[in-house]
């Protein structure tokens, strides 16, 4: 597979990993494809058949769906550490949306039909994979929470504190958030329209929470935006 030992270390924080004994781990990572992709590489289509899950050890992934109007929807942003496509794997079936890297990326692939022999080897391995499967579930159910029960602003800021966690770096003292998207796809990922974010926005940067740029934000009081995500 040739991973380095840096990669190695990126493939064990993901959920995949977590919680697995280091002998078990690592027979399954030898067993993993190590892909490279260029800024746009497509990892897998809409519709297409889920035969694999991916972890992302360098770059970012854009998940995103087609919508009635031929309009692609961003679904979501990933980064360093995250797995995508194992819903597929547990359950397989065409794939909901697709996924492409933004920018230069290395992620591992996982077969379902080598996962499967594997498993028949470690079946004491299976509640991990199950554990990560739950953390998916438990996103989606908080998205969905945030819908129903927060506002605009309140889901904007949250979106700016979880880009900020993954994508965050500290700069000058206070952490920029180099997140790569247009107004439309943030918009997509806090599910609101662009002109209601974008006020939002404002209002934030006026209060001197954060500063806005195209393709980053620049965020200088995490805690009030923590309170408004509240």
């Amino acid at each position: 597979m040739g991973e380095s030992p840096r990669e190695e270390q990126l493939l064990r924080s993901s959920p995949l990993f977590g919680g697995m004994d280091g002998a078990s781990a690592r027979s399954l990572i030898t067993m993993m494809k190590r892909l490279e992709l260029a800024k746009g590489d497509v990892i897998f289509n809409e519709g297409d058949d889920g035969h694999a899950l991916y972890v992302i050890v360098k770059g970012k992934v854009k998940m995103a769906r087609t919508a009635r109007d031929g309009r692609e929807n961003l679904l979501g942003l990933l980064g360093v550490g995250d797995m995508l496509g194992e819903l597929s794997v547990f359950d397989p079936g065409p794939r909901l949306s697709r996924a492409h890297a933004v920018e230069e990326s290395v992620v591992y692939e996982l077969p379902k039909d080598v996962l499967d022999v594997w498993l028949d080897d470690h079946l004491e391995m299976s509640r991990h994979l199950m554990r990560a499967l739950a953390q998916r579930i438990r996103r989606i159910s908080n998205t969905m929470a945030d819908l129903v029960f927060s506002d605009v602003p309140g889901r904007v800021a949250k979106a700016i504190l979880d880009l900020g966690h993954r994508f965050g770096r500290m700069e000058r003292g206070h952490v920029t958030v180099r997140h790569g998207l247009t107004q439309e796809e943030l918009a997509q990922l806090v599910g609101a329209s662009r002109e209601t974010v974008n006020k939002a926005l404002a209002d934030f940067a006026s209060r001197g929470w954060i500063d806005v740029h195209i393709g980053s934000v620049e965020v200088f009081e995490p805690e009030r935006l923590r309170a408004r995500s509240r």
